[in-house]
Order: C-alpha cells, then sequence, then structure tokens
C-alpha cells in the first residue's frame, strides 16, 4: 500500500466522524503488518469525557481483533470535514500509540487528498511513558 492510498483511507473515513460538538472531523487509517488497514474516526458525546479519537479507535479495532504489528498510520481532520492544515493526534492518542508502536514508526499527518507531513511516533512524543517506566 502507498503513503498516497493510506492517506484517502484516512480521509474516508474522516466522513464517518461523530463530531455534533466540536465541529472538527476527524479519520484515521492504520496500516498493519499484514496489510490490511484499520479505519477509525473521531465520535464525540455530549459529556465530553466519553468522545474517543480517531487514532484510538483505529489502534483499538486493530487490537480487538488480535492485531499488534502496525507499519504506519495517516491521519486528517478539519473543522467542518474540511481539510484545512495539519491534524497531529492528541497527547492520549500519543500515548497509546506508543504501547504498541516502536519510536520509529511512521506517522502521516495528512495535508491534503495528496500532500501530507510525514514524522515518527518520536519526533510527536520524544520522551513516552513505557513498560519500563512501571517497574
Amino acid at each position: 500500500m502507498t503513503e498516497r492510498t493510506l492517506a484517502q483511507e484516512a480521509i474516508a473515513a474522516m466522513n464517518h466522524a461523530y463530531a455534533p460538538y466540536s465541529g472538527f472531523f476527524v479519520g484515521a487509517a492504520l496500516l498493519a503488518a499484514d496489510g490490511k488497514v484499520y479505519t477509525g474516526c473521531n465520535v464525540e458525546n455530549a459529556s465530553f469525557t466519553p468522545t474517543v479519537c480517531a487514532e484510538r479507535t483505529a489502534v483499538f479495532k486493530a487490537v480487538s481483533e488480535g492485531v499488534r504489528d502496525f507499519k504506519m498510520l495517516a491521519i486528517v481532520g478539519g473543522k467542518g470535514g474540511r481539510i484545512n492544515g495539519i491534524c497531529p493526534p492528541c497527547g492520549v492518542c500519543r500515548q497509546v500509540l506508543s504501547e504498541f508502536c516502536p519510536p520509529d514508526f511512521p506517522i502521516l499527518l495528512v495535508e491534503a487528498p495528496d500532500r501530507f507531513r510525514k514524522v515518527t511516533l518520536a519526533d510527536l512524543l520524544p520522551y513516552a511513558f513505557s513498560a519500563e517506566d512501571t517497574l
């Protein structure tokens, strides 16, 4: 799968977002090592705390199906479902990604249907809390 195709999957997922409160739609597409893509969108809730991000939706879908080996993630978002610049993952999503992905894990921050910035998880979360910190 190409990076552009993965970005397109994230854009398609953004169309399923449920964001009646913030109006900010986010889509994510997580490429597993076996080639399968797990998509996610943000799902808001009136009480806000139970809201879940697109990135975590994609990760939890994969993990719930027994998949824990990932190759790349694409993320896209924007107010009213329109892409208006990059949409980096929130801190909670960064921490969840660090549970399953190595520091050099590639993340595509989609700026337009055919344009994205490629960063690593370490770029976004340089001092991740890890299992070693719990010992």
